[in-house]
C-alpha cells in the first residue's frame, strides 16, 4: 500500500520541487541582473508572474487522480484563467500594459515634475501598473499608469521652463512703462529671456502677463513666489497701484493710494538672511523625489561604466601586446571597482527610500 502510494504520488512532489527550484532559480539571477540596471523591474514581474502560473498549473495536473477528472479540473482551470484575465483586462492588465508603454516612451523619470489633471508633483516611483508623485505638501499620491496613458501628461524640462506672473492694473498707467517694469521684476527674480503679453482689456483694467525662462526647475515654486514679490515690489516702489477691476469700480476714497510704505533696508536684509537659512522649501517638500532622482542618475552612470568594462573586454581579447593587455586590465579593474561602490549606494539608497514609504 505504501509503495502504491509513493508511487503515484512521486510524479506530483518531483513536479513540486522542480517547480519551487525553478522559480527560486528565476529570481535569484533575475534579482541578480536587476542590481543597478534600469527599467528591469517590469521584465522581471513578467517573468517570474509567467514561471508560477505555469508551476501552479504543473503541479495541479500532477496530482495523482483519474484521467476524466483531471480533464475536468483542466478545463475549469482554462475557465477560470480566461474569466480572471477578462474581468481584470480593464483595470490590472490594462494598468500593467500602460506601464510598459509608459517605460518604452520614457517621456519621464523619477524626479521629474509633472502634472496630469488636477495632479501636480515630482516623480518618486515608478512600477508597473502605478506611478508615485510627491505633492508640494510632501504627500504621496498614487497614480494608476492607465491614468496617466490615458491623459495629457505635462512634463517640466529638466533644462528650464518658463513660469509666469500676471496682474491688472488701470488704463492710466502707461502700458510702455508698466511692461519695462514687469521686465526688470523678472529679471530681479532670477529669470532670462523674459517678455510681456497684454493678456486682455478689460472694462475696467488691463491684464498683463510676464513670463520668462528658469533653468533650476527643482525651485519652480520658490520662483513663482519669489516673480510674483518681485512684480508687487516693482510696481509698488514706481508708485502704482494693484486693484481689483470691482475694487477700482466701487471704492470712495477720495485720493489715497494704497501703496504700502517702502521697508528699510535692514528688513529687507533680515528676510533675506532667514531665506537663506532655511533654503529652497523644494528639498523638504520633494526629498523623496528627490532621493529617487539620484538613484536614477547613478544607473545610468553605472550603465555607462558597464557599457565601457565591456568596450575594454573587446580591446583586451583583440590586443596582442601584453604591456598593452596589462594597461588596459589595470583600466578596467578601476572600472570594476567604481561599479561595485555604484552598486553599493544604490542598494543602500533604495533601501533607504523603501522605508520612507
Amino acid at each position: 500500500m505504501i509503495e502504491n502510494f509513493l508511487s503515484n504520488w512521486t510524479s506530483f512532489f518531483v513536479t513540486a520541487v522542480i517547480f519551487f527550484g525553478v522559480y527560486l532559480l528565476a529570481k535569484f539571477i533575475l534579482d541578480r541582473q536587476a542590481k543597478g540596471k534600469k527599467d528591469s523591474t517590469v521584465i522581471r514581474t513578467i517573468i517570474l508572474f509567467t514561471l508560477a502560473l505555469i508551476g501552479i498549473i504543473a503541479v495541479m495536473l500532477a496530482i495523482p487522480m483519474p484521467s476524466d477528472i483531471k480533464g475536468q479540473i483542466t478545463s475549469l482551470l482554462g475557465i477560470v484563467i480566461s474569466a480572471v484575465f477578462a474581468l481584470s483586462s480593464a483595470t490590472f492588465i490594462g494598468n500593467g500594459l500602460a506601464g510598459i508603454m509608459l517605460r518604452s516612451i520614457n517621456s519621464f523619470k523619477p524626479g521629474d515634475f509633472i502634472r496630469v489633471g488636477d495632479h501636480f508633483g515630482r516623480i518618486s516611483e515608478r512600477g508597473l501598473f502605478h506611478t508615485e508623485i510627491q505633492t508640494e505638501n510632501r504627500d504621496l499620491t498614487t497614480l494608476p499608469n492607465l491614468y496617466l496613458a490615458t491623459n495629457p501628461v505635462n512634463v517640466t524640462r529638466e533644462s528650464g521652463t518658463f513660469i509666469s506672473g500676471e496682474v491688472s492694473l488701470g488704463y492710466d498707467v502707461s502700458r510702455v512703462k508698466t511692461e519695462k517694469l514687469l521686465l526688470e521684476a523678472a529679471k530681479e527674480a532670477g529669470l532670462t529671456d523674459a517678455f510681456v503679453y497684454v493678456t486682455s482689456l478689460g472694462d475696467f483694467s488691463v491684464v498683463y502677463k510676464v513670463h520668462g525662462l528658469l533653468k533650476d526647475v527643482k525651485t519652480i515654486l520658490t520662483a513663482r513666489s519669489k516673480l510674483n514679490a518681485m512684480m508687487l515690489d516693482t510696481l509698488h516702489n514706481a508708485g502704482i497701484e494693484i486693484m481689483s477691476p470691482t475694487f477700482v469700480g466701487q471704492r470712495q476714497v477720495n485720493e489715497i493710494e494704497f501703496i504700502p510704505k517702502k521697508p528699510k533696508a535692514k528688513e529687507i536684509e533680515q528676510l533675506e538672511k532667514e531665506n537663506k537659512a532655511v533654503g529652497a522649501p523644494e528639498n523638504k517638500m520633494f526629498d523623496k523625489a528627490e532621493e529617487a532622482e539620484s538613484i536614477e542618475k547613478k544607473k545610468e552612470n553605472l550603465e555607462g561604466v558597464n557599457n565601457k568594462i565591456a568596450e575594454l573586454d573587446k580591446q583586451i581579447a583583440a590586443e596582442q601586446d601584453s604591456l598593452i593587455k596589462e594597461k588596459l586590465a589595470g583600466k578596467k579593474q578601476q572600472l570594476t571597482e567604481i561599479k561595485e561602490k555604484i552598486q553599493t549606494r544604490i542598494q543602500t539608497e533604495e533601501v533607504e527610500l523603501d522605508k520612507e514609504k
